[in-house]
């Protein structure tokens, strides 16, 4: 069986030497190589502030948890790499059984090549001459890689074929036409239209339509009844859809599911596993890292429909920053900000001064960011104590940190660091 990715490519990472462009990795650790600095099982309490890190036993709940979500309810999942953009946590993803790894934009496309991804989905339309004649080579050098990408126009698909008889391409890409819907992003937003564009990609030597694939998330930011109902609209579209199209290739996709509606994509969409010998693929990405704000709120596994009852996904990323300054007495400037924590879907919130549990930040809150501070009121931590914070969003948390520290128990006393996981944002 061919590998899902380059397990030895992977294991190179522990190789690379730590040294200052590691953000709060101790000078005494300089040198060291990421293995050697892994094995040392360094207290945290060694590492300089602002600082992210990751919890161990929260990322292996996770990641178990929404692999046995998936097989239970029949589906395929392609997690959305652009959240973590490790290939640490990609093999970790795929080896519990991930179908392949979605991504976003050319550039990610080479990182997961450069690791070996056997499987990738572009969410998205790549059009790039260039990046087109890249591909068709890597494809041809390859022939187990396999790749799909989206459309949603009939100048897209042209200029797709232009580019990749323009380059000589040997194998054809897949293509799902993507349906979009009203205020959302990309997407074709007429059904017509979709069965014309099928239509151009079947006459398209270069392409070979493969399935369906759309991103119900831009329709609807909340899990209210409203939103549910809009998300459940949308997708039995897409099924319409599905059904009506002829496809190239003998197991077509169904491809949708981001990390906050996944489950009403199982439930209108999964009856089509299977059917005309079809694949419904979620790319939910955020369920590995989870978090203490947007999708803590809207996960299905909050909301109880994700999983067996009771389960619940862990938040395994936290800031932690420094108390600078008291200016005054109600107000906390700590020494991490905008370059170091998300903020973009929820302000962090204080959860602990290190050393000194719950109780000194309970009714503390995080008002507003700068670049390099945070403003956390009514605290009573004082200037040089270290205060643990609960971080929204994922995907703009991670892309800020090119090495990030693994704990083994965030809720430890004393953590120490087990790991560090490589990012390519």
């Amino acid at each position: 069986m061919v590998a899902n990715i380059d397990v030895s490519a992977v294991e190179a990472l522990g190789e690379e030497r730590l040294d200052w462009r590691h953000k709060a990795i101790p000078a005494s650790a300089h040198g060291l190589a990421v293995a050697q600095a892994r094995d040392a099982r360094l207290p945290l309490a060694d590492f300089g502030t602002p600082l992210l890190t990751l919890d161990a036993g929260a990322l292996d709940h996770n990641l178990h948890a929404m692999a046995g979500w998936a097989d239970a309810a029949g589906l395929a999942l392609a997690p959305h790499g652009k959240t973590t953009m490790a290939p640490q946590l990609w093999r970790r993803q795929l080896d519990a059984g991930a179908w392949g790894i979605t991504l976003a934009n050319l550039p990610q496309i080479r990182v997961a090549r450069a690791f070996g991804v056997r499987r990738i989905q572009l969410a998205n339309t790549l059009l790039d001459p260039v990046g087109l004649g890249w591909l068709a080579a890597r494809m041809a050098e390859d022939p187990e890689f396999a790749f799909v990408s989206w459309v949603d126009s009939a100048r897209s698909v042209e200029l797709m074929d232009d580019a990749l008889r323009a380059a000589g391409a040997e194998r054809p890409i897949e293509v799902c036409v993507e349906l979009g819907g009203p205020h959302g992003r990309t997407g074709v937003r007429d059904e017509a239209d979709a069965r014309a564009i099928a239509d151009a990609v079947r006459k398209a030597p270069t392409l070979r339509l493969a399935g369906v694939a759309g991103y119900e998330g831009a329709l609807a930011h909340d899990a209210d009844t409203e939103g549910l109902a809009t998300v459940e609209t949308y997708l039995r579209r897409m099924a319409s859809l599905f059904g009506d199209l002829e496809y190239e290739t003998d197991e077509p996709i169904v491809t949708a599911g981001g990390s906050a509606f996944f489950d009403v994509v199982a439930d209108v969409l999964g009856g089509l596993a299977g059917e005309r010998g079809g694949t419904v693929v979620v790319r939910s990405g955020a369920y590995i890292v989870h978090d203490d704000g947007f999708y803590r709120e809207r996960s299905p596994f909050s909301r109880g429909t994700g999983g067996t009852a009771g389960t619940r996904l862990r938040s395994a990323m936290h800031g932690w920053a420094r108390v600078v300054s008291r200016p005054e007495p109600a107000l906390a400037l700590v020494d991490a900000g905008k370059r170091d924590l998300s903020y973009d879907e929820g302000l962090p919130e204080p959860q602990l001064v290190r050393g000194r549990g719950t109780g000194p930040v309970e009714h503390a809150r995080v008002t507003a960011l700068n670049d390099q501070h945070t403003f956390v009121v009514d605290a009573t931590a004082e200037v040089g104590d270290v205060v643990r914070l609960g971080l929204s969003h994922p995907c703009t948390a991670l892309d800020k940190w090119l090495l990030i520290p693994v704990v083994d128990d965030v809720r430890a006393e004393h953590p120490v660091v087990v790991d560090y996981i490589r990012t390519w944002f």
